[in-house]
């Protein structure tokens, strides 16, 4: 192997070989442990160290890095204390998830470092919207994101890379190709000679780098970076390399060639760096025994502090606050003066008013800039707050909202709209699995609101009329928002920005332009979890949301001799629950209007509430009213027969007369 130090001074070439010495020797005390039964899970990045040790080296302390779960030379590199490491392992209360997550799952603004999730991908668009915000705040960083040869066949490896070439993103996107995804080998991964040409399609740099040699990772990462401050852009970066050990322990290698192994022990990065660094009188056996006695001391230290650290103690309110960070709402009231507007003109005086408000915030979306989307709510926006915050997106929804989790992480707020709901769909893993989970896992806020264009009534068909909210107010960690009226939607909407948690908000396409209101010209807010009372009444409680809100008035307008409280609920999680009994328990029946199909919907989950915790006050099971179980239709005449419109008088009718 040969070494170039080129100008690289010999304190700095043995700080790169304490610093590569150091996950190693970790690695060494991990194995004996496992086998020991006192570690239960661990993947090694036995062979590989010379890549995270060498671009940690070069970054600075405050650059984002996106590691993974072979990276361990990121986080010793950043020196974190390993008690901390080692109590993340453990799965101890000294750790960086309490427990909640494992190994390298994990992420610490302490450190600046992001960590993955299972799904791999989405990492890479965070880096992209890390990346967007150093860009705004003209701060010269640059951030680096990891990932293997096997998740380049992920969708998310080719969005961000695109997105990154789009707005010229400071991100080196480093791929760590060592052979094999678990122990599916790299010809049945991809088909190119080399992953390094995947960057000739996205206009990229691109280099490749033998991943075992750590000054040319070194020098090649310290070039990039100087070139990058002056000329921000991404670079993508195959480091070809091999894992010594399993995809983790439990797998073994039994898969692998055993000539392959040997031809990569004899590549070992560690061995060699130590070799040449000897060969010319750098390094002295003295030395290096005291180097690794000092590590080694350091190493067996911590792992004894932390087997003195007590197991976690579960406790319910410790989970359950956890899930969404704290947010105290900020109530801005207004001054009075209104003006009749559509629904449409609400939400967009919302988000420009906001956009006044918070410097730091950033619209993403299809065709939303200069064309003002699809239904012109950001138009005139660009005018005013200029393209670098009203950002058009190529058409990839899954790394557009990871970059909106990366504009959080490094302090912006970020709004994407969903040019249909419908659309989601290819934008769900982030959402659910990034967005929803980072607070409870590791206590990062995601400051993103989805907008999201939804709903029937306007023959748009099975792609842009869904009404999907379901999907989500199962998740544990987003927030969902759906108002029925123009004053409601600017008011929480205003909200929904301000929270620095994920929040799914659903905008009715039907209303945008049909409903009409006497809206306050000035900003205001409305706390989310406080259902409207629209109507009050004694004989039943009707219970709706979004355009259902609207035909349920009409029904009752149209038969004005049902006394009825008509709840529009507003927000669906949070779900105000105290309104919703105090009307039932008054009424004693209660009928629930959604417009998405029956069957797993949230008026599912309300009926259930009501029979826990009103049953005995009940003159006649809950009714529920939804859509037909099929997908939606195009057609007029089959559209009106889906929905739940017409349907909504007849189960009102029949519970009265229960």
């Amino acid at each position: 192997m040969n070494f170039d130090r080129k100008n690289i001074s010999n304190e700095r070439l043995l700080d790169l070989y304490k610093r590569i010495l150091k996950p190693r020797l970790i690695e060494e005390k991990m194995l004996i442990l496992i086998r020991q039964g006192k570690v239960s899970k661990w993947f090694s990045g036995i062979g590989q160290e010379a890549i995270s040790v060498g671009i940690t080296a070069v970054l600075d302390k405050d650059e984002y890095i996106l590691p993974m779960h072979r990276n361990l030379g990121v986080f010793t590199g950043r020196d974190i204390p390993l008690h901390r490491l080692f109590s993340q392992w453990q799965g101890k209360a000294n750790g960086f998830t309490k427990g909640r997550d494992r190994s390298f799952h994990f992420g610490t603004q302490e450190y600046n470092i992001i960590g993955m999730i299972s799904h791999l991908g989405p990492q890479l668009g965070v880096a992209d919207g890390i990346a967007l915000a150093n860009k705004l705040k003209k701060n010269g960083k640059v951030t680096a994101v990891f990932t293997g040869e096997g998740a380049t066949s992920e969708g998310d490896f080719h969005e961000a890379l695109n997105i990154a070439s789009v707005w010229d993103l400071p991100v080196l996107f480093v791929i760590e190709n060592n052979g094999y995804g678990l122990s599916t080998p790299t010809n049945e991964q991809y088909r190119c000679e080399n992953l390094a040409d995947k960057g000739i399609g996205f206009g990229m740099e691109s280099h490749i780098v033998d991943g075992n040699n750590i000054l040319d990772v070194y020098n090649l990462i310290s070039e990039l970076k100087a070139s990058m401050q002056e000329n921000p852009r991404p670079v993508l970066l195959e480091f070809k390399t091999f894992r010594m050990r399993g995809h983790e322990e439990a797998s073994g290698t039994k898969y692998v060639p055993q000539e392959l192994m040997d031809m990569w022990a004899i590549k070992d990065p560690v061995e060699n760096f130590r070799s040449y660094l000897k060969a010319t009188a750098v390094l002295s056996d003295e030395d290096d025994e005291a180097f690794r006695a000092e590590l080694k001391k350091e190493i067996d230290t911590d792992w004894a502090l932390v087997q003195k650290e007590p197991e976690i103690v579960s406790s319910l309110s410790g989970e359950l606050n956890d899930v969404y960070k704290p947010y105290d709402f900020e109530e801005v009231n207004h001054s009075g003066e209104l003006e009749n507007i559509r629904m449409i003109d609400a939400i967009s005086n919302s988000l420009r008013q906001s956009m006044e408000r918070h410097d730091n915030l950033v619209i993403m979306g299809q065709d939303i800039a200069e064309y003002g989307g699809a239904f012109k709510i950001t138009d005139g926006f660009v005018a005013q707050f200029g393209k670098e915050r009203v950002r058009n997106t190529p058409i990839c929804e899954s790394a557009v909202v990871s970059a909106a989790m990366g504009l959080s992480i490094n302090g912006h707020k970020a709004i994407v709209e969903m040019q249909f709901a419908d659309f989601v769909s290819t934008g769900f893993n982030p959402i659910v699995n990034l967005l929803a989970k980072s607070h409870y896992r590791w206590l990062e806020k995601a400051d993103v609101v989805v907008r999201m264009p939804c709903g029937g009534g306007t023959q748009a068909g099975p792609f842009h009329s869904q009404t999907n909210e379901a999907w989500f107010t199962k998740t544990p960690g987003l927030k969902v928002v759906y108002p029925a009226f123009p004053y409601d939607a600017k008011g929480l909407l205003n909200t929904a920005i301000n929270d620095p948690n994920p929040v799914m908000f659903f905008e009715h396409k039907q209303l945008y332009r049909s409903m009409y209101q006497d809206v306050p010209k000035d900003y205001y807010t409305i706390p989310f979890g406080k259902a409207a009372m629209i109507k009050e009444g004694s004989a039943v409680t009707v219970i709706s949301f979004g355009a259902g809100v609207h035909w349920a008035l009409d029904t009752l307008n149209k038969n004005p001799e049902i006394s009825a409280d008509l709840i529009d609920l507003r927000s669906l999680q949070p779900l105000d629950t105290e309104t919703i009994f105090v009307s039932v328990k008054k009424t004693g029946k209660c009928i629930i209007l959604q417009e998405d199909s029956m069957f797993g919907g949230i008026a599912s989950d309300i009926s259930a509430l009501i029979m826990e915790n009103c049953f005995e006050y009940l003159d006649a099971p809950v009714k529920r009213v939804g859509s037909l179980e099929s997908a939606i239709p195009f057609v007029k005449a089959l559209e009106d027969q889906y929905l739940p419109k017409v349907r909504f008088e007849e189960g009102l009718l029949e519970l009265l007369a229960y």
